[in-house]
């Protein structure tokens, strides 16, 4: 099986799920990532010793039609980049997970008739997926929404494959706890200064909550002095949480970003949260993730817009205050999660790869 997508951990880490979990099952089997020397697979995959080739490709998203023009040269250099990768790994299918490097790669299968299967995280589909759906042989989604996007007797819900050992967190949230802050792989400018705003309100309380923070790298020096400054010492700062399974444990609210992955990860958790969607995500796609657990009763909504200091203390006092309801927000997530997800979606590629073997012997 070989794995396109990556740039974030959106795109990542559903497909590092699906991957281990083949590896799991079958001791034959064999896996291959590809990805850019940009994005967070280049740095995470050597430390799950999962194998790794790049490509040359960069995202189309935020470029002015000159930047878009250059990309031209670019697109077709990475398609014979993945062309080259596919004819040496020869895999029985190709599996792509949205974003920008999957793109190049499952050009390059269509062209060289190798079966490929995509899944769509969000609510509401990407550009890449949008534009590679037609070659697809199966699409998985994680909404029940997005079924109207795709040609119907494609399309399989199978939910959104996630990292290992976050299904297997107690329902019960922790006590005292804490507030788990973090806006994606890459950090939130936005998410970090409100908490930074908001510090002040915090320390006014009897007692101010434990805050884990993930900052992502680019914001980690400043965010790490600006608690300092302001003396909170119940906060532990970081670039990057490698172990999340463990944050989720320890945490009874979480403060983050509304990409499909990270609510997956909330609901099979059963972690309530305040979400904050990213205001220029693609066809505002976060923004709808966000509602669907709105709607559930397992997260509450604060549009980038409203965002203040004074506006997220409260939104947490409100919340921090009320022990059953963040209960009950943590059994509603749980009653929409599905932990199976990697596991549809591995069934899906076995039958993909079987009627292609059958094929070939008819």
């Amino acid at each position: 099986m070989l794995l396109a997508g990556g740039g974030t951990g959106g795109h990542l880490f559903p497909a590092v799920a699906l991957g281990q979990l083949l590896l799991k099952r079958d001791t034959n089997a064999e896996i291959l990532f590809v990805g850019t020397r940009r994005g967070i697979e280049y740095r995470l995959l050597s430390q799950l010793q999962l194998p790794l080739k790049t490509i040359d490709m960069v995202g189309v998203i935020g470029r002015g039609w000159r930047g878009r023009l250059e990309l031209i040269p670019k697109l077709i250099r990475s398609l014979f980049q993945a062309q080259r990768i596919l004819r040496q790994f020869k895999p029985d299918l190709v599996v792509g997970f949205g974003g920008y490097v999957s793109v190049p790669v499952l050009m390059a299968a269509k062209v060289l008739h190798v079966p490929y299967l995509i899944h769509e995280q969000n609510a509401i589909p990407g550009l890449s997926n949008k534009l590679l759906a037609r070659g697809a042989a199966t699409i998985c989604i994680s909404y029940a929404d997005t079924l109207n996007y795709f040609q119907r007797d494609k399309v399989r819900l199978t939910g959104n494959p996630l990292r290992q050992g976050l299904d297997q967190i107690d329902e019960e949230l922790p006590m005292p706890g804490q507030v788990l802050v973090f806006g994606g792989s890459r950090g939130a400018r936005a998410i970090n200064e409100a908490m930074i705003a908001c510090l002040s309100e915090l320390l006014n309380w009897p007692e101010p909550p434990q805050i884990v923070h993930q900052t992502g790298e680019d914001d980690y020096l400043w965010v790490k002095e600006a608690y300092a400054a302001a003396g909170y010492l119940r906060a532990e700062i970081v670039p990057f949480i490698d172990n999340m399974a463990e944050a989720y444990a320890r945490s009874s609210l979480v403060v983050c970003r509304a990409g499909a992955t990270s609510l997956a990860e909330l609901t099979v958790c059963g972690r309530p949260a305040i979400l904050i969607p990213f205001p220029r995500a693609a066809g505002d796609h976060q923004n709808a993730n966000a509602r669907a657990l709105e709607r559930a009763g397992a997260a509450v909504v604060l549009q980038q817009q409203d965002l203040t200091g004074f506006r997220l203390a409260t939104e947490l006092r409100i919340l921090l205050a009320d022990r059953e309801h963040l209960q009950l927000m943590a059994q509603r997530g749980r009653s929409i999660a599905r932990p199976d997800a990697a596991t549809k979606i591995l069934t899906e590629c076995r039958k993909l790869v079987n009627s292609s073997v059958t094929a070939e012997v008819s």
